[in-house]
Order: C-alpha cells, then sequence, then structure tokens
C-alpha cells in the first residue's frame, strides 16, 4: 500500500451539522417574517418553504420571495413585502454568524494533521462561493491545501461522478492509493472515490444516507475514531 500522502473531506455533514444548522436556520428566519407581520401558523409556513426549498434546490437566492408569491398578499396585508422579506432574510444570516461551526474535533485534528505534514483539502459540490464561504465561517482555511481545494462549481463536474476525484488526483499529482477521502454520503462519497481505488471514509455522523450494499474501507462516528484509524492503520503520527 502506497504512503498515505493526503486527506480530502465532503463539507456538508462531514465537517459540519450543515442539515441541522439549515433547519434552525430556516425556522428562526419564518418566526421572524412572522414577527414583521406574516400572517400564518409558524408550522405551515416551514412546510410551504421545504416545498419552495425543494421545487427550486437549496441554491436558489429567492426562497422567501416564492413563499410570499405562494401565500399570496392576504399573507402580509398592510406589511411592506420587502421587509418581510428582508426581515427573514437578516435571521437567516444572523445564524449562519452564530451557529455555523465544525464538528468537535476538527479544528485540534485538522492542525495535528497539517503539522504530520498530511496534505488537507476538500471535494465538495455546491455553488463556489457558498462552499468557500463555509470553509472561511468554520475557520478551516489556514489548515488547507490551497490546491487541494475542489468545488464542483469550479470544475464543471459534480458528484457523484467519479471524474470530480479523478480531476482532484491528477491537480493534486498523487495516485488513487495515495489518498482518503472522508464524507457522509455513501453513494457521493464513498463508492465514486473506492471505484478509483482511494480509500474510502464513511463518516456515520447520524446515518442521513443508507450505507446499503456500499463497503466503506473504514467506518467512524466521530473525529476522535478517524484520529484512531490514521494512528492505527496508517501510521500517521498524531
Amino acid at each position: 500500500m502506497a504512503q498515505l500522502s493526503a486527506i480530502l473531506f465532503d463539507i456538508d455533514d462531514t465537517l459540519c451539522a450543515t442539515t441541522e444548522f439549515a433547519k434552525l436556520a430556516r425556522r428562526n428566519a419564518i418566526l421572524a417574517m412572522i414577527e414583521a407581520g406574516l400572517k400564518a401558523p409558524e408550522d405551515e409556513l416551514l412546510a410551504e418553504l421545504d416545498e419552495v426549498i425543494s421545487e427550486f434546490t437549496s441554491n436558489y437566492e429567492h426562497h422567501f420571495d416564492k413563499l410570499l408569491l405562494r401565500l399570496g398578499p392576504q399573507a402580509y396585508e398592510h406589511r411592506n413585502r420587502a421587509l418581510v422579506v428582508a426581515a427573514g432574510i437578516a435571521a437567516y444570516h444572523d445564524t449562519k454568524f452564530r451557529k455555523l461551526g465544525p464538528y468537535p474535533g476538527v479544528q485540534k485534528l485538522f492542525a495535528d494533521l497539517k503539522r504530520a505534514r498530511m496534505r488537507l483539502g476538500v471535494i465538495t459540490h455546491g455553488l463556489e462561493v457558498k462552499q468557500a464561504e463555509k470553509l472561511v465561517r468554520l475557520d478551516l482555511v489556514k489548515h488547507l491545501d490551497p490546491e487541494a481545494i475542489f468545488i464542483s462549481d469550479q470544475i464543471g463536474i459534480n458528484k457523484p461522478n467519479p471524474k470530480l476525484y479523478a480531476h482532484a488526483l491528477r491537480k493534486m499529482g498523487l495516485s488513487a492509493g495515495q489518498v482518503m477521502y472522508v464524507g457522509d454520503n455513501p453513494a457521493h462519497d464513498v463508492a465514486p472515490p473506492q471505484a478509483l481505488g482511494m480509500i474510502a471514509v464513511w463518516a456515520d455522523f447520524g446515518a442521513k444516507h443508507p450505507l446499503g450494499k456500499i463497503e466503506p474501507n473504514h467506518r467512524i462516528q466521530s473525529f476522535d475514531e478517524l484520529r484512531q484509524v490514521l494512528r492505527e492503520k496508517y501510521a500517521v503520527k498524531l
């Protein structure tokens, strides 16, 4: 087996609890919109917002505008529509500023791996500015190899296409056996890199995605467990 030279990570629900954060941020946004004059029950608004997100995708920039269009002007009667939308946007971003943070153990492990001269990076799908902002807010950029940050929107290849992982290997000048990939979605983060010969680690942080018949090289439930795998299986000095 080639010596492990680099570890690449998914971002969402691997380095941070993106799904739970998004639920909290959306709820706070709805509460702020109600306070600003939106007339509908909280649960009804959340359900309608979930539909908007499902139909227009999470990367769409005007979810709250679409929500008000669906509800009609009677839902914000005698209120300025723009102020109701702005209340939701402000509350969403305030939550982002306060609540988005890495999982326990991420910062310490990254610092230790960098000291051990391990190349660290990410392979993530999503909009480039949105995904880059997460890395900045998580305060992880200082640990990452600047040549090992791969965002699908910048490359034109999305998960689960193995070409995304092959692109990363070429750009880093490494063979598949030298690189570990850590992610939470077996179909996106385990099977594709593993098919190329990369070491695939399933971050089972709540099992949001079923494993099915996919068999990762390693399964972890915390970053302390990843630290242990790296020490015991790959002789990384941590």
